[in-house]
């Protein structure tokens, strides 16, 4: 996979461990769905995200991040995929069922980071998977559907408080397993970087094999307040590389 950028080239490769999210990606660049789409969020430090499909046409001032195509991916999240420098994520919205954005897309920069920091990662990895696993508990099925209708009704309100209801319930929740991140991950995190948080929430799909330089670049750009670069940094052209 080739991205052909206003910054340089990069050059990915998907993963077979992630079926679904590598033949949909191969999908949409051969569409050329990615043509043209800017990196619309670019965060220094963490990492850059595209593939709005409306960013295409995007003029100075738009508000971006909620076009793709009317579909989702389900999720393949792997304990062995993380989130390393120059790995590549879909995105997604906070859906219970954790369903990735048939278009949408972020490379990550992330940085490297100590056992302090590490730690700090881990719990927030487990306050997430605690919310994940607490709206599967029978008990709950009646508050999830209720939630999952306030998302497909874009009723905000309704959302927020029934959000708010299962993040309180998770706090004290110790229905599963705790995470610990690897040590062969922590030794990745401590000298190549990253951003551990987001490990097992999040579709890892691939990786950069050249370019890292180029998104360190684009990483770099000047933002706004919203995180959108001040001048457009776009994927010219998305190629498959057979």
């Amino acid at each position: 996979m080739k991205f052909v950028t206003t910054h340089g080239e990069i050059i990915l490769k998907l993963y077979d461990e992630t079926p679904l999210h590598r033949d949909n990606f191969v999908r949409i660049v051969r569409d050329s769905v990615l043509d043209g789409v800017l990196f619309h969020r670019v965060i220094e430090e963490f990492m850059i995200q595209g593939g709005d499909t409306d960013s295409k046409n995007a003029q100075p001032g738009d508000t971006l991040g909620n076009a793709d195509l009317p579909y989702t991916v389900a999720a393949e999240i792997r304990p062995d995929l993380f989130h390393k420098k120059g790995v590549l994520a879909a995105a997604r919205g906070n859906t219970p069922d954790r369903v990735s954005s048939s278009t949408q897309f972020y490379i990550v920069q992330g940085k490297i980071l100590n056992d302090s920091l590490l730690d700090r990662a881990e719990t927030r990895i487990n306050g997430w998977l605690a919310e994940y696993y607490v709206k599967r508990e029978p008990e709950h099925q009646a508050k999830l559907d209720s939630l999952k209708t306030a998302i497909d009704e874009e009723d905000m309100d309704t959302f927020a408080k029934l959000n708010a209801e299962f993040e309180a319930l998770a706090k004290d929740y110790e229905g599963f397993e705790i995470y610990r991140i690897p040590e062969a991950h922590r030794e990745v995190y401590r000298t190549l970087g990253g951003t551990p948080h987001l490990d097992q929430n999040y579709t890892v799909f691939g990786e950069v094999i050249s370019g890292l330089s180029v998104v360190d670049a684009i990483a770099g750009v000047d933002t706004d307040s919203r995180d959108r670069p001040l001048r457009d940094v776009r994927i010219l052209k998305a190629e498959v590389l057979e």
